[in-house]
């Protein structure tokens, strides 16, 4: 009916349009325009085909998502732009464990409400489906790994407890005598500037000695600790302790000129005089200690007949 209508060039009637519905009446004013029929009359037909345009605008198209999907993507993708703000924001100095672990903790448990299936529900199974594995790109998996990559390179999880709720006490108490070392060198700077070449940095040396000796004492027993580490990457501190670390030791020794003298220094030298002295010890007491063997002349019996014929004439003579 439309389609006649249409080509006799006449206006569809209201109750025509209504019975059609609001599809039917936008298509039939696109036949009747590509007919060469002029535009609808009636405040009818154009409520109804306003209806349909917004009935086509809000129609579900076959990659659409459902809303609880789009909720879920919605929140993953919250999580991820904060996350890398964060990490690109603690670049350098570097404190990405201290202060993204949150983030980075919002970012996996996302994840986790992506791809968990609520028992038998066939909803989460085509969330997970739609989300991980409907494209070749799949960019929630490669933003989840590119994550966690980076957290496992910088091996946040050895400054954090075992559950990544917090910082661990051994951290805690690493970052607390770091704050005090920067400190003690900042206090006993007052009114001299740092330079990069070799200059008079007697205060500093002095008074932060102990703060500085017992943040690398602190440092030295970290890494004994980690080292009992299974896998490669446990066996080194997370990368907030050794820039921390760095840091310090290249202030200390390169720009303040400090030093601490070796408190096994005395021992090693004398284990080693000892060592070096032991071979000349040996040859001289192997020299004065050992027998010398006189030379003993076996002659031949033709010789001994002689000598003692020449002795018992020697005698009688």
């Amino acid at each position: 009916m439309c389609f006649r209508s249409c080509c006799r060039k006449k206006p569809l009637p209201s109750r025509a349009a209504a019975a059609m519905g609001p599809l039917g009446a936008l298509l039939c004013l696109l036949l009747g325009l590509a007919a060469g029929g002029g535009p609808p009359r009636g405040a009818g037909t154009w409520a109804l085909l306003e209806d349909a345009s917004l009935a086509l605008l809000g129609a579900a198209l076959p990659g659409d998502l459902e809303p609880e999907c789009q909720e879920l993507l919605a929140g993953f993708a919250t999580s991820c732009a904060a996350l890398s703000g964060c990490l690109v924001r603690s670049a350098r100095p570097v404190r990405l464990c201290q202060s993204c672990y949150g983030l980075f903790r919002a970012v996996t448990e996302q994840l986790d409400n992506i791809t968990r299936a609520v028992g038998n529900s066939s909803k989460s199974y085509n969330c997970a489906k739609s989300l991980l594995m409907s494209d070749r790109l799949q960019i929630v998996v490669v933003l989840s790994e590119f994550f966690n990559k980076t957290w496992e390179e910088a091996n946040c999880a050895n400054c954090l407890k075992n559950s990544s709720e917090g910082l661990s006490n051994a951290t805690i108490e690493f970052l607390d005598l770091f704050n005090k070392t920067l400190m003690c060198f900042e206090h006993n700077l007052q009114g001299q500037a740092i330079s990069l070449v070799a200059s008079n940095y007697t205060e500093v040396c002095r008074n932060c000695n102990v703060t500085y000796k017992k943040l690398n004492t602190l440092y030295t027993e970290m890494q004994r600790e980690s080292e009992h580490g299974e896998s490669e990457h446990s066996k080194h501190l997370c990368i907030d302790v050794e820039d921390a670390m760095n840091i310090t030791r290249r202030l200390w020794s390169r720009t303040f000129n400090c030093s601490v003298p070796c408190s096994d220094t005395v021992p090693v030298i004398a284990v080693s005089s000892f060592i070096l002295f032991l071979p000349v010890v040996f040859y001289l007491s192997s020299f004065l200690h050992s027998k010398q063997k006189k030379r003993i002349l076996f002659l031949p019996k033709r010789f001994q007949s002689n000598a003692s014929l020449v002795n018992i004439q020697e005698k009688y003579s």
